[in-house]
């Protein structure tokens, strides 16, 4: 019966698309046809991106190096206590936490062993629909990662919620409020032909030409309906690794915002571990007041530009619920 729903609420949807959104945006056929002479070159390239974050925005100041801190063994992230608007409150300690991770950045290499990822906040013209999906999916234990993944990979390609596939559609009414669902037309394209891209590419620097070509393979893929995830995942994840950097190394610590130091170990772009170190002093400071981490307006950012950004989550994989935390949080609001 809940499918039935979904599914009708996607052929309302459709019709809703196709007689007003639709409309206001353009048919993707439309665009094949009138081409660059009526969308124009200058134009095409700047359509907002869904998700800007970039290693620029990373705030390193006050960041130190892996080995800095004398730390002990970490604690279970997940059993803190749980903040009524999402995420948990943090106690002075250290912890950490393994977690789902998503890809944010298709045309890019996975992570590598040796990649520096520092913390940076999610910006660009779907933050919110990016982090509100992250957040829903909480929720939805029974939506598998792969196509939550898969979603997120059509709005970083500027796909067009009309020419979502049946799949990605219901994953996306699922997890998203009707409003919601009408903001990814904007700012959307169609699947572009090759003259297009080529003449797009020629005004691009070469470090960009890669992800705006793998954006438009997806938007093909996701228009099509006939895909794998594999296939997907051949756009949008470059075969091989790129040099990391050394002076970033994997495991530096980057000086959250809210006064804690976070770090990002991750294990290819669908797992990261996360750890989080929470002065003492901090907590006294705040006399009283919760500090709260919600992973899911975070960005882990390499520090290698050709590599995966990857989204954060709350949600653990693998937790042990039976063993308990050795500290005594005190004076969580």
């Amino acid at each position: 019966m809940k499918s039935l729903k979904l599914f009708c609420s996607v052929i309302l949807l459709q019709i809703l698309f196709s007689n007003s959104t639709y409309a206001q945006f353009g048919l993707s056929t439309d665009l094949l046809k009138l081409g660059s002479s009526v969308l124009g070159i200058d134009k095409l390239l700047k359509k907002p991106a869904p998700i800007t974050t970039a290693f620029e925005n990373v705030n390193k100041e006050g960041s130190q190096m892996p080995d800095f801190f004398k730390l002990e063994t970490a604690q279970p992230l997940y059993l803190l206590p749980k903040a009524t608007t999402g995420g948990f409150v943090l106690c002075a300690g250290y912890y950490e936490m393994t977690n789902k991770s998503y890809c944010l950045h298709a045309g890019t290499f996975a992570p590598s062993k040796g990649d520096g990822y520092m913390y940076a906040p999610t910006n660009g013209s779907k933050k919110e629909i990016v982090t509100a999906i992250l957040k829903s999916a909480e929720n939805h234990p029974e939506i598998d990662q792969h196509k939550i993944q898969i979603l997120l990979w059509a709005i970083i390609a500027k796909t067009k919620f009309i020419d979502f596939s049946t799949e990605i559609k219901l994953t996306a009414i699922t997890l998203l409020t009707k409003k919601q669902l009408t903001q990814l037309e904007d700012g959307a394209l169609g699947f572009l032909p090759e003259n297009i891209i080529n003449q797009a590419k020629a005004k691009m620097p070469e470090s960009v030409q890669t992800v705006f070509e793998a954006e438009n393979n997806i938007r093909g893929l996701v228009t099509s309906g006939n895909y794998t995830y594999q296939e997907m995942e051949k756009y949008a994840i470059l075969a091989g690794f790129s040099p990391p950097r050394t002076d970033y190394p994997s495991g530096i610590w980057t000086l959250h915002p809210d006064g804690y130091y976070i770090r990002y170990i991750p294990s290819g772009y669908s797992i990261t571990k996360v750890q989080i170190y929470v002065p003492k002093e901090l907590i006294i400071s705040l006399n009283g007041k919760a500090l709260i981490y919600d992973a899911t307006n975070d960005i882990a950012c390499p520090a290698n530009t050709g590599s995966q950004r990857l989204a954060q989550t709350n949600e653990p994989l693998n937790p042990d619920y039976s063993l308990t935390l050795k500290t005594i949080c005190t004076g969580v609001n």
